[in-house]
């Protein structure tokens, strides 16, 4: 789902109220406290495991899978806690340094070299129920995140994101647009292409006047085309990696654990060139513009811009907003000829501090089973790892209206760019936040990233 880098406010979240299930939840977010790893015994001398997520709107479903785990492993009982992203990770850190945290947890790609850095996570290929799991039981590619340098597994794939344009029907109406019109865009880092066509089309500023029309303001603007939210960092996932992705560029030169970046890369600069320049175009916000409190889904529903890049795990925020006809229509195609989407995903991991692994892989295994995947998916809040999670949220997102295609499309097709699984993640992003917000704010060229590169690879020697 999550997905924004973890040391930013990660993916944007809104609480929800638990509806059914009756796994017992924690109480770790309201009182600050850390729960020794499965070290107490559960009722009528079970094992109790405690299993960490931060994500309140998968809250729901992961209680449902778990009850059904413990109706099947009644020797095991199992507690959730659940906490919103910040605080999940302070806790998470603080647990591993005290000894006393969960038994199993909801992992990100961004964190876990860490992890593996400290020893605080266990292979799971060691244990027989995770090891039956068989390798086309997930999504292509989602295995390979969770797999460490030496050839190990650390995760195992739990949902999976992508990313696709979210637009209000009326405002596309409103600039003489259809739904049809989002569909088959091309892009290039020249002119934008027909995407940048529609961009124009879609803007308005404050006297009425179009983007593609004589006369328009790009200084005062009333609607903009594209939605952005208060930050924007160095993996880009709905913001430029999409753009960058579509000209054949990859983060590093490996697919996965690279160690040389390649934001010196002429296609790369010459694409974040043209997705910032936007602002001087009047079609993207300027730095600033929305904060944390206007994020790119308030800005559809306020009408202060038309259509907004989005991760799946959005689905559920943007079809809920009141007054918005809700549409989603693929990315362009780029220079490769066709859409290129960031590939990630999330995991569960096993802490090397769980007296009780044994246990804390069967309730891993079976969270990653078409069983519980389907319950997982049938709550139409992300997409599960599996084909049969996958099947059971296309489904249920269908039985609201929604076409998701433009999302699950970019898997089926393998048009995807995968996230940059990489060790120094946290000084990466100290070293390009700078360049990122420098270029947002129109202060420099992407070509100064070279520089910027040069001082990111200078960690790998």
């Amino acid at each position: 789902m999550t997905r924004t880098t973890p040391s930013s406010s990660g993916r944007a979240l809104t609480r929800r109220s638990v509806l059914g299930g009756t796994a017992a939840l924690g109480a770790a977010a309201a009182t600050g406290a850390l729960t020794g790893c499965g070290g107490s015994a559960g009722a009528s001398g079970t094992t109790q495991l405690d299993y960490w997520l931060w994500d309140a709107n998968q809250l729901p479903g992961y209680s449902q899978a778990i009850d059904l785990f413990m109706q099947r492993n009644p020797d095991i009982d199992v507690r959730i806690t659940q906490m919103g992203f910040d605080d999940y990770w302070t806790k998470i850190t603080a647990s591993f340094v005290a000894g006393a945290g969960p038994d199993v947890f909801t992992d990100h790609l961004g964190r876990y070299p860490e992890f593996l850095k400290l020893d605080v996570i266990v292979p799971l290929d060691d244990f027989a129920e995770i090891a039956e799991i068989p390798d086309d039981q997930y999504q292509p590619g989602l295995q390979e995140l969770w797999t460490g340098q030496d050839g190990k597994r650390y995760g195992l794939p739990k949902d999976y994101d992508t990313i696709a344009i979210m637009y209000d029907a009326k405002a596309l109406e409103e600039a003489g647009l259809a739904p049809k019109d989002l569909e088959g865009l091309d892009w290039n880092p020249e002119d934008g292409g027909s995407f940048e066509e529609v961009l124009r089309r879609l803007a308005k500023d404050t006297s009425g006047t179009r983007g593609d029309e004589k006369g328009f303001d790009p200084t005062s603007i009333a609607r903009y085309a594209l939605g952005a939210d208060a930050g924007i960092d160095y993996t880009g996932q709905s913001t430029w990696s999409p753009f960058a992705f579509s000209t054949g560029w990859t983060f590093t030169d490996e697919k996965t654990w690279g160690t040389r970046f390649n934001y010196d890369d002429p296609d790369f600069q010459a694409s974040l060139d043209w997705y910032f320049g936007l602002v001087d175009k009047g079609l993207l916000p300027p730095f600033g513009m929305f904060g944390d409190s206007s994020p790119a889904q308030s800005q559809i529903q306020g009408g202060k811009a038309a259509i907004a890049l989005a991760g799946s795990w959005m689905i559920g925020t943007y079809a809920n907003l009141e007054g918005v006809d809700l549409g989603i229509a693929p990315l362009p195609a780029g220079p490769v000829g066709h859409p290129v989407s960031m590939f990630n995903g999330l995991g569960d991991s096993i802490s090397a501090q769980s007296e009780h692994q044994q246990e804390a892989a069967r309730l891993v295994a079976f969270l990653g089973s078409d069983d519980a995947q389907e319950i997982i998916g049938r709550r139409a809040v992300v997409f599960p790892a599996s084909d049969a999670g996958t099947a059971a949220a296309s489904e249920a997102y269908e039985s609201k209206g929604l076409d998701v295609s433009p999302y699950t499309d970019r898997v089926k097709r393998g048009e995807t760019g995968l996230y940059p699984l990489v060790e120094n993640a946290a000084e990466i992003m100290a070293i390009m936040q700078p360049a990122f917000d420098d270029l947002w704010m129109r202060k420099i060229k992407a070509s100064e990233f070279t520089a910027y590169n040069d001082k990111v690879n200078k960690l790998f020697e």
